[in-house]
């Protein structure tokens, strides 16, 4: 048996001795990378894509995790969203949790609404109260508060206003008279949005814009920068997207609009949606009253007093009509 420096020779074979050879090779730790996490509120989605405004740190372009489809979750505008950041400097992240809903709109499909603002002119279109009413019975529906702005009141007098305020006051919204063109009503208008969002909807040509514009002073961050984040350029489909008001304050323009239907309401549940009915409900003589021909009735009895509107009744009973007409279909 021989002993050299590198180790022992025997039968021929040399073993070593060199007390580090059985050690395992040392695998370089490699250093824990920190994802940083964000909380936001999706603006816009497009494409695959998901833009969220973390407040205080700006806009990020996003892709949802597969665990979404897995699930058969889609984000949804307005959702409240966790993010992981992939870049700080190119503002990108992936999309990891959304937190629950506290409701959602189908049209247009937006999440955690806290309140709509329907805008409609005095004149110059003249107002369609039908559709007006079919939109607060919507909303009224999903227990969406309302702001119902007359604009354009440069165009009207004191008793037209007195007679708006009369059939509209009662019907379970906030009633504001503005004129985007003049900036009346505009600083009472930006006090009812602060710290929420709103969906603002209207028809086509009553001032939406201009109002919108009054609200903003021109400092508007719409995230439509977001076409110029991906640098594809106007799109011609009109997404859903929020514009960012101010410190927690977001307001969604949809698309004007020109009818609307009552969908999934029996017309026995309609008079629940007109809150000017409700203190006379357990009045009227017969129990489950529709308010229409029925005697004793108290919803009628407050109509003849002018308590009740009469423009508001009278779209009620037509509305109940076209309900009862529909399910004979």
């Amino acid at each position: 048996m021989d002993r050299n420096t590198t180790g022992i020779r025997c039968h021929g074979m040399l073993w070593p001795t060199d007390r580090n050879f059985c050690k395992q090779p040392e695998v370089k730790k490699k250093k824990e990378e920190r994802t940083e996490k964000m909380t936001g509120k999706i603006m816009k989605g497009i494409g695959g894509f998901y833009y969220v405004y973390v407040e205080g740190a700006g806009l990020y372009e996003c892709r949802a995790k597969g665990i979404f489809r897995n699930k058969k979750m889609k984000p949804n505008v307005g959702d409240m969203v966790e993010i992981d950041v992939i870049s700080q400097e190119e503002k990108t992240g992936n999309l990891t949790v959304i937190h629950p809903r506290k409701n959602q709109l189908i049209r247009p499909m937006v999440a955690n609404v806290d309140q709509a603002l329907v805008i409609f002119a005095v004149h110059e279109p003249e107002p369609n109260f039908q559709l007006l009413n079919r939109f607060l019975i919507l909303m009224e529906k999903q227990n969406i508060p309302v702001i119902l702005c007359f604009n354009k009141m440069d165009l009207a007098g004191e008793d037209e206003k007195n007679r708006l305020l009369t059939d509209y006051e009662k019907s379970g919204c906030h009633v504001l008279f503005a004129s985007a063109q003049e900036e009346t009503g505009v600083e009472e208008l930006r006090d009812l949005l602060r710290g929420k969002t709103t969906v603002m909807a209207g028809p086509s040509g009553v001032g939406k814009s201009s109002t919108l514009n009054a609200i903003g002073q021109g400092r508007l961050m719409e995230t439509g920068s977001v076409s110029e984040k991906i640098k594809r350029g106007k799109h011609t489909t009109r997404h859903s997207e929020l514009i960012y008001l101010g410190e927690e304050t977001y307001l969604m323009d949809t698309p004007g609009f020109s009818s609307l239907y009552l969908d999934d309401m029996e017309k026995e549940d309609l008079r629940f949606y007109f809150p000017e009915f409700t203190p006379y409900e357990n009045q009227c003589r017969f129990h489950g009253c529709a308010h229409i021909h029925e005697p004793g009735c108290q919803v009628k009895a407050a109509l003849e007093e002018g308590k009740i509107s009469r423009l508001r009744y009278d779209d009620y009973c037509y509305l109940y009509d076209e309900l009862a007409r529909a399910k004979k279909w």
